[in-house]
């Protein structure tokens, strides 16, 4: 028998159907990734699943037993799911390690000195104990939701759901955050992330639901979802944010946009910091002192350059397609091109462009490495 069976599961508000009609197990020990468009479902999925949200129809079986029944018993039920929410929900007029104490003092009645070894123990695991004493406002945000994890650990759950909670991090906490994750992942704990991180989801899971207007419309491994979705709406999704795309629609474009935009992707993928430095350099370079620069010169006022970038497995190198329509069909060749840049500018490129190709349709081909 599967840890959980949803069956039918249906949640309506006023105007508003955000689960529709969703049938899923999870096996005890599984890693669930579930992935989608927002506005899908997601999290109010699981947070039915502890009865944070209760369901209009359809049954919920934790351990066989039925969290949608009149009769259940959701205080005993909720004690087997812990849960971490993007915005920590750490109590701060508590001491990091009284947040860990309280729910284990209460619930299961263990003593006060049983609850601090074991919530010194769970930050240890998190990498947190020498801020046990600490308030949770002196810690930064992936800190906080680290003691979030361990908070949620404490009650010694057979189950943990999180509800994306990297969302309101950082790229550097993100990292934190999902490093952890993928530790309590390989202990064999059963998971159900609600995450946008799609190399997370690719590599810590053990299957992955991609949930789209309210239905789980795809499960399967990682593999299946990244490389071979069934559905459109799968594939449409999953190209779309395993890539970065910007377009330049000025002479004087918006470079720290873009520049925050390919940082937070590169983040996404888990690039390192070479590979991210590099792509960043390419396409600031390519940008400013060739292409801008020379539809500048034309007074070319709307030049249309799109970038797509997208990463190999293992994040090693990139692959960068330039589309410059609205330039060559203005006249702009090569050799126009090559003469713009500087020395400085040719020295970085060729020190970070492994390969460079142009197709039939004349779009540039980069490779980032």
């Amino acid at each position: 028998m599967s840890l959980i069976e949803v069956r039918h599961l249906r949640k309506e508000y006023s105007g508003v159907v955000p689960l529709k009609d969703v049938n899923a197990t999870v096996d005890e020990g599984e890693v669930i990734s579930i992935i989608g468009p927002s506005g899908t479902g997601k999290s109010t999925f699981i947070r039915c699943l502890n009865r944070l949200e209760t369901p209009t129809s359809g049954q919920i079986l934790v351990d066989g037993v039925d969290m949608c029944a009149p009769d259940v018993d959701l205080p005993k039920m909720r004690q087997k799911m812990g849960m971490v929410f993007q915005n920590y929900a750490l109590f701060n007029h508590k001491l990091v390690v009284e947040n860990l104490m309280m729910a284990p003092m209460d619930l299961l009645g263990m003593s006060k000195q049983d609850a601090y070894d074991q919530a010194l123990e769970l930050l240890k695991m998190v990498g947190l104990k020498d801020k046990a004493l600490s308030w949770p406002h002196e810690l930064s945000g992936g800190q906080r939701q680290r003691v979030a994890i361990a908070r949620g650990l404490a009650m010694n759950p057979k189950i943990l759901l999180f509800d994306e909670p990297t969302s309101a991090l950082d790229p550097q906490m993100v990292s934190e955050v999902l490093s952890v994750i993928t530790s309590l992942a390989e202990r064999g704990l059963t998971m159900l992330v609600v995450t946008h991180e799609m190399r997370f989801a690719r590599d810590a899971s053990t299957r992955v639901f991609y949930m789209d207007q309210g239905e789980l419309w795809e499960s399967g491994t990682p593999r299946q979802i990244f490389e071979n979705p069934q559905r459109r709406e799968t594939r449409d999704f999953v190209f779309r944010v395993r890539n970065w795309n910007w377009e330049i629609r000025s002479v004087d474009p918006d470079f720290p946009a873009m520049s925050s935009s390919l940082q937070a992707f590169c983040a996404r993928q888990f690039l390192g910091r070479h590979l991210t430095l590099a792509c960043q350099l390419a396409i600031e370079e390519i940008s400013a002192s060739l292409l801008v620069k020379v539809a500048r010169a034309r007074e070319i006022a709307d030049p249309q350059i799109r970038y797509e970038l997208s990463v190999g497995e293992g994040g090693k190198e990139a692959s960068l397609l330039i589309d410059i329509d609205k330039l060559t069909a203005a006249g702009v060749s090569a050799d126009e091109l090559n003469a713009a840049a500087d020395d400085m500018s040719r020295q970085i490129l060729e020190n970070i462009i492994s390969r460079q190709s142009v197709d039939d349709s004349g779009k540039l081909h980069l490779v980032i490495s």
